[in-house]
């Protein structure tokens, strides 16, 4: 049974007036701001409210939780950490919560002195196999609470504790969600061999676990809206033939089942789901140029979307998340590999990009105003993202490989919060995957192994 790895978390609110925010807006950090100015944030290590018998013990649990939260909030792009060594005060001797209220609590006046923005506390205990995270959030120019909360799950749970209250630090001040809940779908080479198959991780490439195991080349991996479904291609030889033919295949995460809903003759790939959550979008060739089709979770096909013309190949269809009337897709109807839009029933399409050799892989914002995609202009690809009119294009990689030539970036998926883009990239001479802000303005890092992976897909965030 495969089962989608979401631990049972408790969160529980301390009291309204502790909560109390004294910035009626609840924005503290404005997002066009942000881009020109990062806000200071003091970050202690974390208490740990136990006997120092058991302090080490426990140790590496507070620190796996201090070290999520702490790249969470740094991959944001919203943060400056101040360096611990220029704290006034040392945060292990002095309470959560500030004096004077708290005879033996921290002092503002430490903070404020050295330019903090915002301060957390925190610390958490452990009972048994529960982990208990206590934590404050506070403006230190306002001298003010502006959250604090409690978190108690298995400590196995400990990295989604940590993802769960650095969201609820974004969402306290900036007034929008983050995407440290979300995870990846993604194909790889890790499993040895020629073979490539599915697997899922966090969106930091942490908690990987393999969903499929065919021994084969599986390809282009894609959530359901509820992030309960994958739908994928393998190529999958079959009972009394030779070949194997380009199957797409639905599991069920919560349920381990596994249903083959579209084997026909060719191609079978590149699903994209409706928002509703009934249909799917997908590429068939069936021994012609490849079109795209609509079809049901059961494999029966709604619909021709695409026809043409003249043999031209229409792939790569995806819809977008917020519109289920507006899918993207990558055609060579007029010549070289473009991105066009179009209505869910095939009609009013709109050619987007004109310059470059190839362009694939379209990927729409949640809020349906942007479209990403990978853009061929000499050897290598790169990401750019444009308007969902194809105005306002901008580049979002440029790199190279160890040896000076210029590197491919292929594969974009939007984060659910709409601020990331996520791809692979060959610039290490494998293939990893990398982030980017939706400007370009900062790229990190998420896998950094010697395996393979292509074709991620971000999924919404799985609370």
């Amino acid at each position: 049974m495969i089962r989608l790895l979401c631990a049972v978390l408790a969160i529980i609110a301390f009291s309204q007036a502790s909560m109390a925010q004294e910035n009626n807006s609840g924005i503290y950090i404005k997002l066009g701001e942000a881009r020109t100015k990062k806000s200071l944030m003091a970050f202690p290590a974390l208490q740990y409210f136990g006997t120092p018998a058991t302090a080490s013990r426990y140790h590496a649990t507070g620190a796996e939780i201090y070290n999520v939260v702490n790249n969470d909030l740094a991959v944001s792009s919203y943060f400056q950490f101040i360096d611990s060594k220029a704290f006034l005060e040392d945060p292990s001797k002095v309470g959560l919560t500030p004096a004077p209220g708290n005879p033996a609590g921290f002092k503002f006046q430490s903070w404020s002195a050295i330019g903090a923005d915002f301060l957390i506390r925190a610390g958490f205990s452990i009972a048994g196999n529960e982990v208990t995270l206590e934590t404050y959030l506070y403006s230190v120019s306002k001298a003010s609470l502006i959250a604090g909360k409690k978190y108690k799950g298995p400590v196995s749970s400990a990295r989604r504790i940590g993802h769960t209250f650095a969201n609820d630090v974004l969402k306290a001040l900036t007034g929008t969600d983050g995407m440290f809940l979300s995870r990846m779908v993604v194909t790889s080479d890790r499993a040895g061999g020629q073979a490539r198959e599915v697997y899922l991780m966090d969106w930091d490439s942490a908690n990987s676990m393999q969903i499929s195991k065919h021994s084969s080349v599986a390809i282009s991996p894609a959530w359901s809206p509820d992030g309960t479904k994958v739908a994928y291609t393998s190529y999958v030889k079959r009972v009394g033939s030779k070949f194997r033919n380009a199957d797409m295949l639905l599991l069920d995460l919560k349920s381990g089942k596994r249903s083959l809903i579209s084997y026909r003759q060719g191609i079978n790939s590149g699903a994209s789901f409706s928002p509703d959550g009934k249909t799917i979008f997908l590429t068939i060739s069936q021994g012609t140029s490849p079109d795209v089709y609509k079809m049901t979770y059961d494999g029966t096909l709604q619909g021709k979307i695409t026809n043409g013309p003249a043999g031209a190949m229409n792939v790569e269809p995806t819809v977008c998340p917020g519109d289920a009337n507006k899918v993207a897709f990558s055609s060579d109807r007029a010549g070289k590999p473009m991105i066009y839009t179009m209505d869910a029933n095939g009609g009013n399409v709109k050619r987007l990009t004109f310059a470059g050799v190839f362009n694939s892989s379209p990927s729409w914002s949640p809020d349906c105003k942007k479209i990403a995609f990978a853009g061929q202009s000499d050897s290598n690809f790169d990401i750019f993202v444009m308007n969902a009119d194809g105005s306002d294009m901008i580049r979002l990689t440029s790199a190279k490989k160890p040896n000076g030539k210029m590197a491919s970036n292929e594969d974009p998926s939007f984060s659910p919060d709409g601020r990331f883009v996520m791809y692979s990239s060959n610039r290490t001479g494998k293939s990893q995957i990398y982030i980017s802000t939706v400007d370009g303005s900062e790229e990190r890092r998420v896998t950094n192994d010697n395996y393979n992976y292509f074709k991620p897909k971000w999924s919404v965030n799985l609370e």
